[in-house]
């Protein structure tokens, strides 16, 4: 049987799986960067998942700059010293990835009017894939596989919002932050999107992706809002071996996005060209706005 389950409740099922990804956090490895006088994981009161995409290093020896990329997850639980903290920081665009119902549930935390310029698609969510109809019964394997082929399709679906997220880049509407509601899934796709542009080797960006694992954790667990009550008692119902399989930063998810990327024509920068509208003078570009 055909299930649809949308993204915003599968990536919102993590504030009901803290022990889930307690578990992941204690096979994460730290991402290579120079870190020395920044920090990768904002300090911040309510942040989740909300870090700096700084420092990374490229295959040609050049750094990505501190203080103009940021990924994160929701951003509803932000205090006003928070907000006061970004505002320093000067984050001019955010680029919000969640579904309409996610944004209803966990709004952005700006009075309307104020902050950044925030950009969203009203979207009602998207098929990831099949699943059974009984989920009492699904298996890790099945849990698994049915993440494994969400990645490669996030390519498809969220190419818009991704495209757009380069086009004000290019614009100079930086510093620019991105997000979903655990800033994994679609944040991650798009975090991998961004560091390949900037020519990040590939086990860098994976690296940056697992970070996810021991990150979100500490964030879930101080949470003040979540997801809808019956979503929470679906997901709490399964297997807590299912609930890893989902809520982890598994490096088979995030490289089987990097497979369909290959596939593509020209790999990865044909990716980027024939869908992102990224040529190589708007690479190049690219690079020498957020590269030192």
């Amino acid at each position: 049987m055909n299930w649809r389950f949308p993204a915003g409740a599968l990536i919102a099922l993590g504030l009901f799986a803290q022990p889930a990804l307690q578990a992941a956090a204690k096979v994460a490895a730290p991402a290579p960067a120079a870190e020395t006088a920044h920090q990768r994981l904002l300090p911040l009161e309510g942040g989740r998942n909300f870090r700096d995409l700084g420092g990374y290093r490229t295959a040609d020896g050049h750094t990505v700059k501190w203080g103009l990329l940021f990924r994160s997850g929701s951003m509803v639980d932000l205090t006003a010293q928070d907000l006061g903290y970004l505002n320093k920081l000067g984050i001019r665009t955010i680029c919000d990835y969640r579904d309409r119902g996610e944004r209803k549930a966990e709004p952005m935390p700006w009075a309307a009017g104020t902050g950044p310029t925030i950009f969203a698609d009203d979207y009602d969510g998207m098929a990831v894939g099949l699943m059974p109809k009984d989920m009492s019964k699904i298996t890790p394997e099945a849990a698994t596989a049915v993440m494994t082929k969400t990645y490669p399709a996030m390519l498809k679906t969220f190419a818009p919002q991704f495209k757009r997220m380069f086009a004000q880049l290019l614009a100079g509407n930086a510093p620019l932050a991105f997000n979903c509601s655990a800033g994994k899934d679609r944040t991650g796709v798009s975090s991998a999107l961004l560091l390949t542009a900037l020519g990040v080797p590939r086990e860098t960006v994976i690296q940056d992706y697992l970070l996810t694992n021991q990150y979100l954790p500490a964030a879930l667990a101080k949470a003040k809002t979540g997801a809808s009550a019956a979503t929470g008692q679906a997901f709490l119902s399964l297997p807590p071996a299912v609930q890893a399989a989902f809520m982890k930063a598994d490096r088979a998810y995030i490289e089987a996005a990097f497979k369909a990327l290959d596939a593509h024509r020209g790999g990865a920068m044909g990716y980027l060209k024939d869908e992102m509208g990224l040529d190589k003078p708007q690479i190049a570009k690219l690079r020498a706005a957020y590269l030192d």
